[in-house]
């Protein structure tokens, strides 16, 4: 079963009712048609968009795309589950967002090519000459869906120059949609209703107080007991909080967690959304090595092990254990 939401390519009048389908915005944004962000800001000009026009446009595509897989997900049992060449699972929700948001953003702006999770070989030819893509996980946390924990997301992010320069996270259980533009901010906006958004902030660690880490349910319990004893060093005690999927940036990006680390595998589209966001919000995405994640620039697109960090003035990398232990 598809949602009747991918059934047609959008047209210019469906956009047109996309782009302002939503007309609030932050009160800081009323007046400001960029960023400030200097690489957004360029590719803003060539696409001929303002950042109130891209962000409503976006947040209706997240709304959509959220609907769709929700639409799936009340018939669970119905949807068909396959593999894919590396054993991970892919369904119907995952096709049927990726048509969605690839249609919409070829029209929105169909001078950026798109790299998403679900793309083909054949569709992502060339792509490391490709100085501007948006980056797309249609579906991230297909094993969560499949599962029903509801805890997935609908992860989009604007890749220029290697940088992750804007992340959009919806999550369609939680009912909100995290957006972030490093310089200019993060917001969440309700999901399936207007409204200005509530400005996201990430939190400075408090030592007297336990440190909240960020933790898939599916981590190792060994490895993720080892991180929470070396976390412990810079405050009263560390905990674990677990969350599926990119909410996990989520979480560190509204002050909710402190620290998410990442020492086992994942994909750049996994990653890049979370990464603008977390910064957008005023923390900090690294390397274990410290350097800043940089896309599409390898002949692989599995991402390196990093760390989420809520407060950018705790040394934090000099406490993550080998990630070979």
């Amino acid at each position: 079963m598809v949602s009747s939401l991918d059934q047609s390519t959008p047209s210019t009048d469906r956009l047109e009712a996309t782009v302002s389908a939503i007309g609030c915005y932050p009160v800081s944004m009323k007046e400001a048609h960029y960023s400030g962000n200097l690489r957004l800001d360029a590719t803003l000009r060539e696409t001929k968009l303002t950042l109130p026009e891209l962000i409503t446009a976006l947040r209706a595509l997240a709304e959509e795309a959220s609907q769709c897989i929700l639409d799936l997900y009340a018939v669970l049992g119905e949807v068909a589950v396959s593999q894919k060449s590396d054993a991970s699972p892919v369904t119907e929700a995952d096709h049927a967002s990726h048509r969605l948001i690839c249609q919409t953003l070829q029209v929105l702006t169909p001078e950026i090519p798109i790299l998403s999770e679900e793309s083909t070989l054949e569709q992502l030819i060339g792509r490391r000459e490709w100085p501007v893509c948006w980056m797309i996980d249609p579906l991230d946390g297909t094993r969560e869906f499949i599962d029903g924990t509801g805890e997935f997301t609908v992860n989009i992010a604007l890749i220029v120059d290697a940088e992750a320069v804007l992340g959009l996270i919806a999550a369609p259980n939680r009912g909100h949609i995290d957006f972030g533009v490093p310089e200019w901010g993060a917001w969440r906006y309700p999901l399936f209703s207007s409204g200005e958004g509530e400005k996201l902030m990430t939190r400075s660690l408090d030592p007297s107080a336990q440190l909240v880490m960020s933790a898939s349910a599916r981590h190792r319990e060994e490895r993720v007991q080892i991180m929470l004893n070396r976390l412990s060093d810079v405050a009263e005690g560390a905990v674990r909080l677990n969350a599926g999927s990119a909410l996990k940036f989520c979480d560190v990006a509204s002050g909710v967690a402190d620290i998410y680390p990442r020492t086992s595998p994942c994909y750049e589209w996994d990653l890049a959304a979370g990464d603008a966001l977390v910064r957008a919000a005023g923390g900090r995405v690294t390397t274990l090595e410290g350097a800043p994640i940089r896309y599409n620039q390898w002949d692989s697109l599995k991402a390196p092990k990093f760390v989420a960090a809520g407060d950018r003035q705790i040394d934090y990398l000099e406490l993550i254990p080998d990630p070979d232990l």
